[in-house]
């Protein structure tokens, strides 16, 4: 079986709006693209094999289907092989942090966890299937997906809030010998990453000549901290709504607590926008604005990525005026820091060698490799590909699969 990229029906009453509508109202769809779109949702389940007589079904269901299953109780290792098992993902969420809606439940993440999946399949080629949970405990969700995973090659955790979403894929991992990846942690900062190596190449600055500010303290914030300093930036200070991280608070949670114990070598406190005076780099998280003074205040030849949507922490206009580079996570303007150039070419690397977790070294590769695609075309506004850039996902694909195997959690 295999997850469609677009719902295939051809009942153009269904895709008009036209059904389903007994109250009399004007269908949502008659007036939105956006709900005709969604309409029965935006994607199915295909099969890759055809019944046509009975010797298909023979073979596709009973008796056929007995001796591969009799194989598999023997083998454990054959389920890869004879089920969809190692080119599939689930995507995972409880609806608590959605795409900067919030905690609007399972039911109303359902579009974003099914837009999600296809594209993993548009974009990577990996299968994917969302799974919206009912519930928000951590012991809850880890037990569910632990129960789930049997069926899956990989799972994307996705738009669960922190700081639970740190525990939870940490648990997983633990339990689950496949691979287990937050993506609004880890697909975010190697994008990141990648957009910074290409402006750190452009301006002739080596990354450890940098010191970054990152304004948020969640789970993209902590993670491209944390990659940023695996990359050898530095220094990066963070910075929450009670000001930058430091070991001198008395009021960070468990996370914060360790995220200053590898952050801010310069010892600053205060607020985020004192931290920015004379920084290289700011990097937004969080929302918010920041004020056009402090942005003023960077050192020469800055880079500024405002990510949040759809209003950036730093409009460009403004950027602009002081920044040598200048990135946001809108697809309206240049250097878009989109997930999705990262999460499909990270699975597909990880599942096309049956990796049993990605690790640090894989996601350096990724953000690498993907640098790596724009090589000479490289400019101010050409720090980072477009998602649909064909050259991508190979190329992310690639390196994770070496990294993988280099890093020993390869199994074939």
């Amino acid at each position: 079986m295999a997850a469609e990229i677009v719902n295939p029906r051809s009942d153009s009453e269904s895709r008009n709006g036209r059904t389903g509508q007994d109250d009399g109202a004007e269908p949502l769809d008659s007036f939105d693209p956006a709900f005709a779109l969604h309409r029965g949702g935006k994607m199915a389940v295909q099969a890759t094999v055809p019944i046509r007589d009975k010797d298909d079904l023979s073979l596709a269901y009973t008796p056929g289907v007995a001796k591969v299953c009799s194989a598999i109780a023997e083998q454990p290792d054959l389920v890869h092989d004879y089920t969809w098992k190692s080119q599939v993902v689930a995507v995972v969420t409880d609806g608590t942090a959605v795409l900067g809606l919030g905690d609007i439940g399972p039911e109303a993440s359902l579009p974003v966890m099914e837009g999600k999946a296809i594209l993993f399949k548009q974009f990577g080629g990996v299968d994917a299937v969302p799974i919206a949970l009912d519930c928000t405990g951590v012991d809850e969700i880890v037990e569910t997906v632990v129960r789930l995973a049997p069926s899956f090659g990989g799972v994307n955790l996705e738009d669960i809030s922190a700081p639970r979403c740190f525990e939870i894929e940490k648990r997983l991992q633990e339990r689950l010998d496949i691979p287990v990846f937050h993506d609004d942690q880890h697909g975010t900062a190697v994008v990141t990453l990648a957009a910074l190596r290409n402006a750190a190449r452009l301006s002739g600055r080596a990354l450890g000549d940098l010191r970054a500010v990152i304004s948020g303290a969640g789970a993209a914030g902590v993670a491209i901290a944390r990659m940023l300093i695996e990359a050898g930036v530095g220094d990066v200070a963070v910075a929450d709504r009670k000001g930058v991280v430091s070991r001198d608070r008395e009021d960070l949670t468990p996370i914060k607590a360790e995220l200053a114990s590898f952050t801010n070598k310069a010892g600053l406190s205060g607020s985020l926008e004192s931290a920015l005076a004379g920084a290289d780099v700011f990097i937004g998280v969080s929302g918010g604005t920041v004020p056009e003074t402090a942005v003023a205040s960077m050192a020469e030849g800055a880079f500024v990525f405002a990510m949040a949507n759809p209003d950036p922490e730093v409009h460009p206009e403004v950027a602009h005026k002081y920044a040598a580079v200048v990135a946001t996570g809108r697809s309206d303007f240049p250097n878009q820091i989109n997930n999705v150039l990262a999460f499909p070419g990270i699975f597909a690397g990880a599942l096309q060698v049956r990796a049993s977790r990605i690790t640090e070294g894989m996601k350096l590769a990724a953000a690498e490799a993907l640098a790596s695609v724009v090589g000479d075309d490289l400019a101010a506004d050409y720090v980072i590909p477009s998602p649909f850039d064909e050259r991508v996902a190979p190329a992310v694909t690639a390196a994770v699969a070496a990294a993988a195997r280099a890093e020993g959690v390869a199994r074939r």
